[in-house]
Order: structure tokens, then sequence, then C-alpha cells
């Protein structure tokens, strides 16, 4: 090869090289870049990697329990007492499957009480939520008030009133349940035309009767899920930095899917958010307490599908306060995410 031909093609290649590469629109004005973390990002829809677990723990710890009241020689010997959903009390196979025990007593049958003061003890001394120790109402706070009222609200729908009777018991009567009064009938104290008239548990109760026939929800399992839940949600968001509010993603506006941070207020607040204080020791405390109560009730009260129940209608209203707001832009206004 002669000296002339090659020169031209080395010229060639020395152009190929020095020009540049060509840049596509689409990464010039960073699109492209947008996309993959968009890509990456985890989809509203999905828990984060706290909700996977406790989403996960509930119906472990229900079966687990079952398990347990089948396979323990002593509980299945034990007489079960289908209309109270409990052991007798004078063969029960552990304090703890008796009605009576103290924690039952104290603890679970006023459950409601004890999960207000932990929350609130919580959101006014966290200073992640405000100044600590001051009733001062700051807007994380007045959010956190909105999230207990919804589930409390829903806690009410359920085992107090909805509109008349609580839900537990409209959903008894139309499974076929009814107030039997047998024993004062057969003495001529009462009319069962009349006791059949009863649409409460508690009004039955009231007169010395006992629901029989329907399916009933186990109100223990609804409430010590609803309860223990809400507390972990609002505080395991807040303390654990494993649990920030930047694995969560919402819908904006727009429809497009971003970061829950990008809607925290950039105050000094947010530098104390992983404090393990006082309230969230406190609020971790009746959690624990409550799920520990739980296993208990799987162990010793109820049927299977008598828990399920119970927990699919915690699990619910869990939904509408945690989740809902992540596609509802208008909702997440009012009622804010934990940690945000």
């Amino acid at each position: 090869m002669d000296s002339d031909s090659a020169t031209p093609r080395r010229s060639q290649r020395i152009q190929k090289m020095a020009s540049p590469t060509p840049i596509s629109p689409s990464t010039a004005n960073g699109s492209s870049s947008e996309k993959t973390v968009m890509t990456a990002r985890r989809t509203p829809y999905l828990p984060t990697t706290v909700e996977t677990i406790l989403l996960s723990v509930y119906p472990i710890i229900l079966c687990i329990g079952s398990l347990f009241a089948l396979l323990d020689p002593s509980t299945r010997a034990s007489p079960y007492n289908a209309t109270t959903q409990s052991h007798q009390a004078a063969t029960a196979p552990s304090y703890f499957a008796k009605k009576s025990n103290v924690f039952n007593t104290f603890f679970v049958k006023q459950g409601w009480a004890w999960v207000t003061f932990s929350y609130f003890f919580f959101l006014f001394t966290h200073p992640s939520t405000g100044p600590s120790l001051s009733p001062a109402i700051t807007p994380r706070r007045l959010r956190g008030i909105f999230r207990y009222g919804i589930v409390t609200v829903w806690w009410i729908f359920v085992t107090q009133w909805f509109f008349g009777p609580a839900i537990i018991d409209r959903g008894f009567r139309l499974t076929g349940g009814q107030c039997e009064l047998v024993d004062q009938a057969e003495k001529g104290n009462v009319d069962m035309d009349d006791a059949r008239q009863l649409v409460t548990g508690m009004a039955c109760k009231a007169v010395g009767g006992k629901w029989g026939g329907g399916h009933d929800i186990s109100g223990h399992v609804f409430l010590l899920v609803l309860g223990s839940m809400f507390l972990f949600e609002e505080v395991l968001h807040v303390v654990l930095k494993s649990a920030k509010s930047s694995e969560r993603t919402i819908y904006m506006a727009d429809g497009a899917v971003k970061s829950a941070d990008v809607e925290a207020p950039r105050d000094s607040t947010a530098e104390t958010a992983g404090q393990w204080t006082l309230g969230a020791k406190v609020v971790l405390g009746v959690a624990g307490l409550s799920v520990y109560m739980l296993l208990m009730t799987a162990a010793y009260f109820h049927t299977w599908f008598e828990k399920f129940t119970g927990l699919l209608v915690a699990f619910s209203g869990i939904f509408v306060v945690y989740s809902l707001p992540r596609f509802v832009p208008a909702l997440r206004g009012i009622i804010g995410m934990p940690g945000v």
C-alpha cells in the first residue's frame, strides 16, 4: 500500500475519533434520567417495607395462635363454648384463656383508651411534630389528629354505633343471628318473639340473653389489629431511619409519581425525626402488648373465620387512612402522612 492512499484513511479515522458523540434531545434536557428514576421508584400501590412486615405479621400471629389451639392437648381437652367464643373458666387451659384475666379486663376491654392516651402523648411530646411538651397545634399535629379521628370513627362504626346497631351487630343479624333467651322464656319471664327483636349484643346481654345463630366478627381481633397497626404506622415512619418517608411515593395532581418527601416541610423538626423519645416508647409498649394479646386471642378465643373477618375489617380502616392519601392529593392535603 502506497503512502498516498494511506494518508486519507488515517485522516478519516482521526476525524471520527475527534468528533463528539451526538447528544439526543431527551438526554440533553434530562428527561431520560427522570424516566430512569421514575422506573426505579416504588409505585404508590405497593406498601413500604415496614407496612409489608406489619401486613404479614398479623396473619402469621393469628395462624400461630390458631394452630396452637389445635395442637395443644390441654386446649383441645378444655370445653369450648361457641356462644361466648371462649373456654369455660373452671377448665380454662391457661390464665389468658379466662375472660377475667387482668390484661383482658383492664387493657383489651379498655383498648381504645390506651391507644388514645399513648398516641396523644407521643403527638405532643415528640419534637418532630412540634414543640415538645407544648399544647401548640402545628400542621403536623393537626394532620395527626385527623388521622386519629378517622381511625376512631371506624372503631365506633364497627363496635359501637353505625346509624343504629354497630357493623358487628348488623353483620350478626344479617347472617341469621338473634338474641336467645331460652331459659328466661321457659320460666315465663320474657317472650321469645320480643327477645328476637333485640338488635345489639349489648342489649341482649343486658336482659340475660346470648347471641346465637349468626357470624360474630371478632371484636377483640379487630380492636387489637386496628389499634396497634395505627400506632406502629404513626411512630415507626418517624423514629426508624429505614422507614423514612422517602420510601413512600405519591401521585401528584398532574399524575406524576414522586417521593412523599416533596410535600414535607423543610423545617428544623425534620432533624429530630429519628429520636426515640419517651412518647415513642410508650406507644410501642402499648402496640407490643396489643400484639401479644392478639396472640392470646388467637389461641383461646373465637373461630378461624371470626378471627379472619376481624382482621379484614381492621385492615380496611387502615387502608383508608394510610393508602388512599397516596392516590388522592386532596385527601392527602387534609390528613397527610406520618413523618411528612
